[in-house]
């Protein structure tokens, strides 16, 4: 499977996903150089026959299915070693058959997880899964609100350099309250290594992810 980078990536404006019940046991899908953050909708093109597999199999149960990022996106048939164990519990919005087999998908991240083993690898991965929530961060500190106030001005800046700036995402990153989602949404729509994605990804503490995402910017800044 490839991601289509000539879509857009979006976020649904952070729409609440927390009345989706995750069981405990769902099929699982492959995806290479992206990492899947919370809140995100991302189109996808299905080509490999298990992943086609976990795609059917998801429609005809609760349409959830566990994605995760492979290690090395070369490899057509990663072993479960070589499989980040941190993903997202994904909600199949829409799919589309093409002529040449391959499945044109759109998901939506309704809740981070964690596999917790590996049920089935034959002809396509189930797994259990343990769903991850972020520490309780209701309580904003002064130095937590600098912290997001400097994340919002290096987004800015370095859209800015890079030529992408939007000012319907600044206007979204802006209104952002919450350090968790803020760091989500800023790392989701970063040109980011994949090593580096899901570093913060499986980080659960919001105001720790926030700041590792600000550090991977403050780099990023040094060199453009």
């Amino acid at each position: 499977m490839e991601f289509d980078d000539s879509l857009n990536i979006g976020m649904d404006d952070f729409s609440s996903n927390e009345d989706v019940e995750i069981p405990e046991v769902l099929p699982m899908m492959a995806v290479r150089d992206v990492v899947v953050f919370n809140y995100m909708i991302i189109p996808l093109f299905v080509g490999r026959p298990g992943s086609v597999e976990a795609v059917n199999e998801a429609l005809e149960q609760n349409k959830l299915l566990m994605l995760v990022t492979q290690k090395d996106a070369t490899r057509d048939n990663p072993t479960k070693e070589e499989l980040y164990n941190v993903g997202m519990v994904c909600m199949v919005m829409r799919t589309l058959k093409l002529p040449d087999g391959r499945l044109k998908v759109l998901v939506q991240a309704v809740s981070k997880a964690r596999i917790r083993d590996f049920v089935r690898t034959e002809p396509s991965y189930r797994v259990s899964v343990e769903v991850l929530e972020d520490r309780d961060t209701s309580a904003i500190t002064v130095e937590v609100e600098a912290l997001m106030r400097t994340v919002r001005e290096q987004t800015e800046k370095i859209m800015s350099l890079r030529g992408i700036l939007s000012a319907d995402l600044m206007m979204i990153v802006n209104s952002i309250e919450e350090p968790g989602r803020l760091a989500d949404l800023v790392g989701s729509n970063l040109r980011l290594k994949v090593a580096e994605s899901q570093k913060i990804l499986e980080e659960t503490d919001p105001v720790e992810r926030l700041r590792l995402v600000s550090n991977l910017l403050t780099k990023e800044l040094e060199v453009s």
